[in-house]
């Protein structure tokens, strides 16, 4: 049997690191191209590969009722490097599956590097890999290098897209004032590694909020230069003074909102609004603000965030801040595989194909890793059914990108009745990505129609139901595996 060629990764990121593994376990030899250490990036502070930029989170782990949670569990049993490490390298976190991130970065380093199929080369990839790589999958992330822009603007006559993506600050846990703040996970809720006590609280009261209001809205930003002046930013990161300019009582509805959680210091008045802070290392030493990501100028951030009740003598491991993100029209520029339909060679994985999210990103990282494989190995490779989690992200990153009519969440999504088109926007995995289930929900014990939450969450469950059925279905008909991540 003649050698196998290599199959090349470009970007040691989630995606890519995922991506590498999933061919390698195959049986394909890989060269992984990482350009840290050689050219850093304005996020990345590490030579680690699968280094989280933003938060530590995974979100949610609840494979029953959050789409989030359906796609860990997938991943899961199709082998994936990047959730079984996450899994061993977990920190509390209420109902998300968090980690600690450099724990997480080395170990996953250490399984790339130690895979007898699997060759790390540093270095920079400017431009159009070479045309005598005849397998590419370019996982290049939300950074990717202008030059290697370029080229793909210049091979497909379309432009790529942008938004900026915000970062969170960290704070150090021995700097936030107990006896105003408290642990308590929302409704207790103890999550996976968690016990219901998972997130510091800081509580405000109305003055104490509209004040926090005004000094955000007020304090000074970083400047956009002029081709970043029209970037959009995507909905599901926005910076919170941008949220605070929407509308005064926006951060208590969203990041800020007080449900679900007991002052302890003051169990007889309810919090105006509550800021959570989520433990970002295996330690606890460090915690970051959750939904706090921002563009805030560093003066700035500091003093503002220091008017949040028990962070009046906070320390900073790091303040917030801001980069660019580049991402692909995937809808028509991109195949079922991935493949790049002006050039097959090249294949696209993580965020740069408009997915969201580090689970998202590593996901289709995996199924494009197992795309190359499968053609590298001349095998077929059925497309995962779109009633999967994964199956559902990937057709909405290859053209699934209509209006949901009638989706509680009202997200973009798959559905029966005529849509409206709209453009191609960043997107996480939710249950507005699944075709509508077929069969009617069941009734309540009294027989009447479910409504409200009721309905909401049946109609939540039966997906997960269909989602795992369909996979295991899949699984069997194609003789597909999941194999055991690293030991």
């Amino acid at each position: 049997m003649s050698e196998i060629k290599p199959v090349h990764v470009v970007g040691g990121g989630l995606a890519g690191s995922e991506a590498a593994w999933q061919i390698a376990q195959a049986g394909v030899p890989v060269v992984l191209h990482e350009m840290r250490p050689v050219r850093m990036t304005e996020a990345h502070k590490t030579h680690g590969l699968a280094e989280l930029v933003c938060s530590n989170s995974f979100r949610s782990d609840d494979a029953e009722s959050n789409a989030v949670g359906l796609l860990h569990q997938e991943m899961r049993r199709l082998g994936s490097l990047i959730m079984t490490t996450g899994d061993r390298h977990q920190v509390p976190a209420g109902g998300a599956l968090a980690v600690d991130r450099d724990g997480f970065s080395e170990a996953v380093t250490a399984a790339l590097e130690a895979h007898p199929l699997v060759t790390i080369s540093r270095g920079e990839v400017a431009g159009l890999p070479p045309e005598d790589w005849d397998s590419v999958v370019v996982a290049t992330g939300p950074l990717t290098s202008p030059a290697l822009a370029e080229a793909v603007r210049g091979l497909t006559g379309e432009s790529a897209l942008a938004f900026f993506d915000a970062i969170a600050p960290i704070v150090y846990r021995e700097s936030v004032d107990m006896g105003v703040a408290w642990f308590q996970s929302r409704y207790d809720k103890p999550g996976p590694g968690g016990t219901g006590a998972d997130y510091l609280n800081c509580p405000m009261d109305k003055a104490q909020y509209e004040a926090f209001v005004d000094a955000l809205i007020a304090g000074e930003k970083t400047s956009f230069k002029d081709w970043e002046a029209n970037t959009p930013y995507f909905d599901g990161c926005l910076p919170i003074e941008v949220m605070a300019e929407r509308g005064r009582e926006t951060l208590r509805h969203g990041p800020m909102k007080p449900v679900g959680l007991t002052n302890p210091h003051k169990p007889d008045e309810k919090p105006y609004a509550v800021v959570q802070l989520r433990q970002d290392n295996a330690l606890g030493t460090l915690f970051n603000m959750v939904g706090f990501q921002t563009k805030l100028k560093y003066g700035a951030q500091a003093e503002i965030f220091r008017m949040i009740p028990g962070l009046e003598n906070a320390e900073f491991a790091r303040l917030g801040g801001l980069h660019r993100n580049t991402y692909l029209d995937s809808p028509k520029l991109l195949d079922g595989t991935l493949r790049l339909k002006a050039a097959p060679r090249l294949r696209f994985a993580g965020q740069i194909t408009g997915c969201e999210g580090y689970v998202e990103s590593a996901a289709v990282g995996l199924m494009a890793g197992r795309f190359a494989a499968a053609e590298r190995l001349g095998r077929g490779l059925r497309l995962l059914p779109p009633t999967t989690a994964m199956g559902a992200l990937i057709a909405h990153i290859t053209g699934g990108h209509i209006v949901a009519d009638e989706d509680e969440e009202r997200v973009e999504g798959v559905e029966t009745g005529p849509a409206k088109p709209r453009s191609f926007q960043p997107m996480n995995v939710n249950f507005g990505l699944f075709p509508p289930l077929e069969s009617a929900l069941p009734k309540a014990e009294n027989g009447k129609r479910l409504r409200g939450s009721a309905k909401a969450m049946a109609k939540k469950k039966a997906m997960t139901d269909r989602a795992r059925a369909d996979l295991a279905a899949w699984l069997a008909e194609t003789g597909e595996t999941g194999v055991l991540a690293a030991e």
